[in-house]
């Protein structure tokens, strides 16, 4: 049985099939449940983050992965000698699902601690705060999709990532007014 700090600093990047990472995430913690495995396997984590857009005229929010293909597994894979621990090396290659671990065929390489630290953030930063599906840059024309100037045509401004908002110059009865929209207010033309 390992001991809590033996892993605790034991992230692994598991590759799986594309579209199945929730299912092999919710097939492990069955299996451990099920095997008693709880000491070897600690964690399983799908980073996802909430994107909005506009569909059929309507606003939507829906979760996206961003790291599609790839689950990430805290877990005792490796002893204090560098030796591979069988029991969690099978447990997890031989689950439906999974195609390998990221690092060479028989050697799993774990993720530093920075990078640990910076997907953790990642995740956390990204699950508070709803991002744009779509992306904009100044000069480029838009239409307006929501609001009092639906249908309008219009180039972007400014942008304001922090509050999710854009400055759309609009023609308005042939004048071009400066007009503050969310980004979901807004599709690429």
């Amino acid at each position: 049985m390992p001991d809590e700090k033996s892993y605790k600093d034991q992230w692994y990047v598991v590759q799986v099939l594309s579209g199945m990472e929730g299912k092999v995430r919710d097939r492990i913690a069955r299996q451990v449940e099920a095997e008693e495995m709880q000491d070897y396997i600690r964690e399983v984590l799908v980073p996802t983050e909430v994107v909005s857009e506009i569909r059929r005229g309507k606003k939507t929010e829906t979760k996206k992965k961003f790291f599609p293909g790839y689950i990430i597994v805290n877990m005792y894979l490796a002893t204090q000698d560098n030796e591979l621990v069988e029991k969690t090396w099978f447990f997890i290659k031989e689950m439906d699902g999974v195609i390998g671990f990221a690092g060479t065929k028989d050697r799993p390489t774990p993720m530093r601690q920075r990078e640990v630290d910076a997907m953790l953030s990642q995740i956390q930063e990204r699950e508070e705060v709803v991002r744009p599906a779509i992306s904009f840059e100044v000069g480029d024309t838009v239409k307006v999709a929501d609001g009092p100037f639906q249908s309008q045509n219009g180039i972007v401004e400014e942008i304001d990532p922090e509050r999710g908002k854009l400055r759309v110059a609009v023609d308005i009865f042939g004048r071009t007014t400066p007009v503050e929209l969310e980004y979901w207010q807004v599709e690429r033309e």
